[in-house]
């Protein structure tokens, strides 16, 4: 539907130049004319009697200002070259005794004047304004004659003047002709060109009405909506049924002014997928609206691909953490028992055991010990992952879990020669929480702390309020972690450093803080560096009452025994 587009030498001349030009052309002639006319009358002896010379002079003066709209050009000027006219008319009315004197016919002027610079500037705000300027110039007129008497006859000049100015008048309607025939010309090459454009597109633009029937199509058109049922039975009508709601919804909202979009299957290919982009056209009423219809098949597979996959992958992840907690259940009741009764023949209950068996007994509790561990970590990540994890939220101080944490890793202190440490309020720090999971993150980190801690470190554990947040931050001397392995830490089975560091752990511990901490709400944060140690700072939203610390409040608890 679209036109071929104009040659490029329609647009090469600026509508303003060619314009302004064509009127000081106009302006010029009629300098000329009124200066030929009044020399004239002059030569065959009518002059100065049948031609007064102010009042010729007046005229001819916006002819020679018409002159610098060859050099600028605009509305202001335009404008301005108006009022000379409404001026010079006024004037001359004044002089010559208006409409019964030999310029009777100049107090038209204005109104030829303001036809020229108004059609040719393309404005009808100027024509108005060269009427006034005519009955202003009538109305001097006729002052004149009331106060000074009507001037002496000259009809031979009334008649040169009159036909002045209606051919000024006729040339001014001829500009506006001309003018309004190239700006059609310039228009028509315009569309021609938009309309080429709109044509060659990949996509198919509709211009629709309000009820989604085609007003108009350009594009090319996706195979499976073909563009004459759009004109003949409307948009909705090529829509699958199920799929029309949504269409429907679409184009009211465009209606409105929003852009809109829906993703429909065509009523005669149901295996392909149409996208569709609605705004609407202008502010017209009844509304229109502008659409375009694009092929949206391989992007609709590839999203339900994907999202085919996602959902497997969640099936398969939640299959394998049901799994996970299920093993972990049913290990720990066996290995309850190896514990119970290693335990028994290492500490000769029931009688002497050979040293050896005393030793081998000892290396299965240790084993067992650190499996029953592993086991207990891997049973809490799979139920977190399997979203079965149930927080129990209780009111308590935080001090008695930090303590009790405390008091579960000072053996392990103690065995390396760690100093062990906490900073804690002097009064009660009162949370809502899961008491269990608040314990266990704080002996994560501290486990973690000391395990990493060579002899001779220390490790310090800090627990205070930040208005409703908590903050404990667990810092040791250790040997650090590099900033590559930082973004690794904190999901599951991930481990840092060389190999002896990674067999000392699961890589567990801080993928339990972080989903802990994450289940209350909170966030955790690693700040390390390389042999110089670490901080791991958990903070939750759960403090009930946050006292602000006074200054010397805080005091710091040593828990390693001393020598």
């Amino acid at each position: 539907m679209s036109r071929p587009a104009a040659p490029p030498d329609a647009v090469e001349t600026p509508a303003a130049t060619r314009g302004g030009a064509a009127l000081a052309v106009w302006h010029a002639g009629w300098a000329a004319a009124v200066g030929l006319t009044a020399l004239g009358g002059a030569w065959f002896g009518q002059g100065p009697q049948a031609l007064d010379t102010p009042a010729a002079l007046a005229m001819a003066t916006p002819g020679l200002l018409g002159l610098v709209l060859l050099g600028r050009d605009g509305a202001m000027a335009r404008a301005a070259l108006l009022a000379a006219w409404s001026l010079a008319a006024i004037a001359a009315a004044g002089l010559s005794g208006g409409l019964t004197g030999p310029l009777g016919a100049f107090v038209f002027m204005p109104v030829a004047a303001a036809i020229a610079l108004g059609t040719v500037q393309g404005s009808m705000r100027l024509p108005p304004f060269g009427a006034l300027g005519s009955a202003l110039a009538t109305l001097t007129g006729l002052i004149a004659v009331a106060v000074h008497g009507a001037p002496e006859a000259s009809p031979g000049m009334a008649a040169v003047t009159a036909l002045l100015t209606a051919g000024a008048t006729a040339m001014a309607f001829r500009l506006s002709a001309v003018e309004q025939a190239r700006r059609l010309s310039l228009a028509d090459g315009d569309l021609a060109r938009i309309e080429t454009v709109l044509a060659g597109q990949p996509g198919l633009t509709l211009v629709l009405d309000a009820s989604g029937a085609a007003l108009a199509a350009y594009g090319a058109a996706p195979a499976a909506l073909p563009v004459e049922p759009l004109f003949e039975d409307g948009l909705i009508a090529a829509v699958h049924a199920p799929d029309r709601p949504a269409v429907l919804a679409a184009l009211a909202k465009a209606r409105t002014g929003v852009e809109a979009q829906a993703r429909f299957a065509p009523r005669l290919a149901l295996d392909r997928r149409i996208l569709l982009v609605l705004r609407r056209l202008g502010r017209d009423e009844p509304p229109r609206l502008i659409a375009l219809a694009l092929d949206a098949t391989l992007q609709h597979a590839r999203e339900a691909g994907l999202e085919a996959a996602r959902v497997e992958a969640e099936a398969q992840n939640a299959g394998k953490s049901r799994f996970l907690a299920h093993m972990s259940h049913e290990l720990r009741t066996p290995l309850n028992a190896v514990l119970g009764f290693s335990d028994i023949m290492r500490q000769r209950l029931f009688g002497p055991v050979p040293d050896r068996y005393a030793d081998y007994a000892q290396s299965i509790h240790e084993a067992g010990g650190h499996l029953l561990d592993l086991i207990n970590d891997v049973l809490d990540v799979s139920r977190i992952e399997a979203a079965r994890y149930d927080l129990s939220i209780e009111r308590f101080d935080v001090r008695e879990v930090v303590s009790a944490a405390l008091a579960l890793v000072r053996v392990q202190a103690d065995d390396k020669g760690v100093d062990l440490a906490a900073v804690l309020p002097p009064d009660a720090l009162t949370v809502a929480a899961d008491r269990r999971a608040l314990k266990q993150i704080t002996l994560n980190l501290l486990s973690n702390a000391v395990k990493f801690t060579p002899a001779g470190g220390s490790v310090t554990v800090r627990a205070e309020a930040l208005g409703t947040e908590l903050e404990l931050t667990v810092a040791d001397t250790g040997v650090g972690v590099a900033p590559e392995d930082l973004a690794r830490l904190g999901r599951p089975f991930e481990q840092a450093g060389g190999a002896e560091q990674r067999a000392q752990g699961t890589g567990l511990g801080l993928s339990l803080v972080r989903s802990l901490a994450e289940l209350h709400g909170g966030a955790m944060s690693i700040d390390s560096s390389l042999g110089e140690g670490t901080a791991v700072t958990v903070r939750l939203p759960v403090v009930v009452a946050a006292r602000a610390p006074v200054e010397g409040e805080a005091q710091v608890i040593p828990l390693n025994r001393t020598a």
